[in-house]
């Protein structure tokens, strides 16, 4: 419970609250203008500022931490576990809070459970009151541990927090889901702070968000795998076929280790290739230069066979046929050249022949070079054969090893298909054991046939009809939670679900020891609501707390107070605890416009 709510500023509209119902009403006055307005005399800033004192988070230049209120501190009075403890907090130090309780109880929570011995400077005052220092994760774990029984939950995911628990009993903004406190809140932060608000297993809920984050990252493997533009990218196709193209692989690679390991490197390897292309382009050129040397020979041969005297005979008889006759001197000067060349044709004849035996020599020569050249390269070919380059046996390597690489991302590829399928199995076992466990448990929990009761006995008082508190436990999705009542479907009958289902958490956590006793709304939860379901609301709430035992505040602006629907028993003026104006500054609860 809230005992009060100071500053240490004189200006402030400090305030006093009792137990069972209190009212914070802001009003318009005779002397305001028209221009005056409630929206800024501060009732959500007294909800900021509790927040502010119970751990909220803050961010400059905004709400409290602006310029003007530099060097405010607030003061909470607060009832935990009954003890009567003071919270300061200071818009100039947001990181801790000084905490002003009794010196034997602070001790033995600090020693038990909910927060670590703080190594600040203990201040003393007396023997019976002590002020300690915490951080605000130390103070809010305290909260949790007194005000909810929350465990140290540090550093654990999806559990239900000091201050998500907090704002459904202290509500800011009015939402039309009573099961949400802030805008986009996820499915799992609604499951768990509800289940535990209603005594569920939060952890069934939990479990389920566990097992959303491993389904969530066995798809993201999956499709960086489809969509990668990598190895195991390319590598498509079902286990079986990736184990076929491993087994080809492996084959490939164990004849390429074998390979290796029979590969003899010369030193001289390219000098000896060097030298046997050039003995081949040797024995090329001879090759050629022996056919040119046949090509001759047979034709000198054929000169050779061909080679006759010219026949002076036919001469004379030429002239003979002219009629024409020689003189003797004449013939006798004829033969002297038929001998000449006769003489000639003869030694054309045994130069042709000498040629032939020399070209036949050159001949031989060339075939005997030839030969020579020829066992020479074919000792080269030999090394070569039987040696390879480094060069040679480099590339071999690099080849293996990209084998060996494609290989293992293969054998990756597989192990991880497989842990994939895996995976999915134990998740879908693992969800539907998580939904029979949910489902067992579910129907074993008291709590919340009495939560269906309270919530129908509510919403009977407000419309007269018994409206409908649901829980299921959906197999995929987990807790569903949906209240009903009859004749829904404007906005203020959607926040008198919100009125109905707080009330309800707030009945049932009133008898336990650790319990905030505690339930704010701001005046927005009676927007748009008739007036006589606003008289109905007050009085309900006024009575449950004071039935109860729990604290009920509720923030009102004067014209909303439905004053001929209200029962004569309720006396709205006896509790009002302060009155906002907007007359002047000082009537706001900071005493000050800005």
């Amino acid at each position: 419970m809230i005992r009060g709510v100071r500053a240490n500023r004189k200006e402030f509209n400090s305030v006093t609250f009792s137990d069972g119902f209190n009212i914070v009403l802001a009003e318009r006055t005779k002397e305001s203008t028209k221009k005056d307005t409630r929206n800024g005399l501060g009732k959500t800033t007294l909800l900021n500022i509790i927040h502010f004192c119970l751990g909220a988070k803050t961010k400059r230049n905004e709400g409290l931490l602006v310029k003007e209120l530099e060097g405010w501190t607030f003061h909470l009075d607060l009832l935990i576990r009954n003890e009567r403890i003071t919270v300061s907090r200071s818009v100039d130090d947001v990181g801790s809070v000084v905490v002003d309780a009794d010196a034997n109880w602070l001790d033995q929570v600090i020693e038990l459970n909910p927060v670590r011995k703080t190594k600040q400077a203990k201040l003393k005052f007396g023997d019976e009151a002590r002020q300690e220092k915490l951080t605000i994760e130390e103070w809010k774990t305290l909260l949790g541990w007194g005000l909810y029984d929350l465990p140290n939950q540090e550093n654990s995911k999806y559990c239900p927090t000091f201050r998500s628990l907090i704002s459904y009993d202290i509500r800011r903004k009015q939402f039309n889901d009573p099961f949400e406190q802030y805008q986009r809140q996820p499915t799992w932060n609604i499951q768990v702070n509800n289940a535990y608000l209603l005594d569920l297993s939060w952890e069934h809920a939990q479990k389920r968000q566990f097992l959303k984050d491993r389904t969530r990252d066995v798809n993201a493997i999956q499709k960086a795998i489809k969509d990668g533009n990598n190895l195991l990218a390319n590598m498509l196709g079902t286990v079986g076929e990736l184990e076929n193209d491993r087994d080809r692989l492996q084959r490939l690679v164990e004849k390429t280790d074998a390979d290796l390991r029979q590969f003899r490197v010369h030193p001289q390897y390219e000098q000896i290739e060097n030298e046997a292309n050039e003995l081949t382009r040797q024995i090329h050129g001879l090759s050629n230069q022996i056919i040119q040397i046949k090509r001759l020979i047979d034709f000198h041969d054929a000169s050779a066979e061909n080679e006759r005297p010219a026949d002076d005979d036919r001469v004379i008889e030429i002239y003979e046929e002219a009629k024409t006759t020689f003189p003797s001197r004449v013939k006798k000067r004829l033969d002297e050249v038929k001998t000449f060349h006769i003489q000639i044709t003869r030694n054309r004849k045994a130069y042709l022949r000498s040629e032939v035996n020399r070209l036949q020599e050159e001949l031989n020569n060339a075939k005997r070079a030839q030969k020579q050249l020829s066992n020479e390269r074919a000792e080269q070919m030999k090394i070569l054969e039987t040696h390879g380059a480094l060069e040679e046996y480099n590339k071999l390597q690099q080849i293996n090893l990209e084998r060996r690489s494609t290989l293992e991302a293969i054998n990756k590829q597989i192990e991880q298909r497989k842990r994939i399928d895996t995976e999915k199995s134990e998740i879908k076992i693992e969800q539907e054991q998580l939904y029979l466990d949910a489902r067992s448990d579910f129907e074993e929990r008291t709590a919340i046939k009495r939560a269906r009761k309270i919530f129908n006995d509510n919403s009977e008082t407000l419309y007269e009809a018994p409206g409908d508190f649901i829980v299921d436990i959906d197999r995929n999705s987990g807790y569903k939670f949906r209240v009903d009542i009859k004749r829904s479907g404007s906005d203020g009958i959607s926040k008198m679900k919100v009125l109905c289902y707080d009330l309800m958490r707030a009945e049932l956590w009133s008898q336990r020891e650790a319990s905030p006793r505690l339930l704010i709304h701001d005046s927005t939860i009676f927007a748009d609501v008739d007036e006589r379901q606003i008289a109905r609301a007050l009085e309900l709430g006024e009575r449950k707390s004071r039935e109860c035992g729990f604290q009920y505040i509720v923030c009102l602006n004067s014209d909303k107070i439905p004053w001929d629907e209200l029962s004569k028993d309720l006396s709205i003026k006896d509790y009002v605890r302060l009155t906002l104006t907007d007359d002047k500054p000082e009537g706001s609860i900071l005493g000050i416009r800005f």
